[in-house]
């Protein structure tokens, strides 16, 4: 089995270091972290890889966060996801150039699904990652809004994942997001299920991760990593604690 990772991750808003209530911009926290300092920090923890979001980019495109991205990369050892905004082919190889070593492509993979797959096969499976944030309707179906998660799509996360999963897609980050920034806990029922359904993809599980039990229970799903937000920026599950539930037995 590949190694468990763990993805501190870094929400960018008007260069400041936030985090959203279900990914609502009007439920905004603000910590006082320069997100440098942030980044390096976990990275001195003992942290790997970083997930670095550009929330304004998310909303308006244009990713504003290429000099901080550049900064880590020469000053830190840390692997860098990152997204937000990514529109087209320029914006991806803008971000390889600038640094990523995967580049986060949300939306767009949701509207433009046959352009994206082809991603795939043009810049590898090791240098994407796809970001499929999901919210179950009224009957029950995972639907995947889209725009910054301010409107809701029609497509589903059962069907767009298996289109991915046909062309090779490796990197998988799923957020449920009436969990994401709410302390409640992964909806570990949907990873089990997502890993069980595409075994070939590495998910990533996102979205309500608060303590070392989160953790072991995203492992033991079958997921390749998580993403931890809010409860590291909040005191509530120390980094090196965390990454020593991760290391491998």
């Amino acid at each position: 089995m590949s190694d468990f990772l763990l993805y501190p991750a870094i929400d960018v808003r008007e260069g400041r270091v936030v985090r959203l209530r279900q990914g609502d911009y009007a439920q905004e926290t603000r910590y006082p972290a320069d997100p440098f300092e942030l980044a390096s920090q976990y990275a001195r923890a003992g942290a790997t890889w970083l997930h670095l979001v550009d929330l304004d980019a998310a909303r308006a495109g244009g990713y504003t966060l290429a000099p901080l991205l550049r900064r880590l990369k020469a000053e830190t050892r840390l692997q860098v996801q990152t997204g937000g905004g990514v529109r087209s082919e320029e914006d991806v190889d803008a971000l390889l150039e600038a640094g990523a070593d995967r580049v986060v492509v949300g939306s767009l993979a949701v509207r433009e699904t046959g352009r994206v797959a082809s991603w795939v096969s043009r810049y590898g499976a090791a240098r994407l990652t796809l970001a499929l944030d999901t919210r179950r309707d009224a009957e029950g179906r995972w639907r995947l809004p889209v725009h910054g998660w301010t409107e809701d799509g029609s497509k589903e996360l059962d069907v767009l994942a298996a289109a991915y999963d046909e062309v090779g897609l490796r990197h998988l980050l799923c957020t449920d997001i009436s969990r994401d920034g709410m302390l409640s806990g992964p909806n570990i029922e949907l990873y089990r299920y997502l890993c069980q359904r595409f075994p070939r993809l590495a998910v990533q599980a996102s979205g309500g991760a608060r303590d070392l039990a989160d953790v072991a229970a995203a492992r033991e799903a079958g997921c390749s990593g998580i993403v931890l937000g809010k409860a590291l920026l909040d005191g509530k599950l120390d980094l090196g604690q965390a990454l020593a539930e991760a290391a491998p037995c």
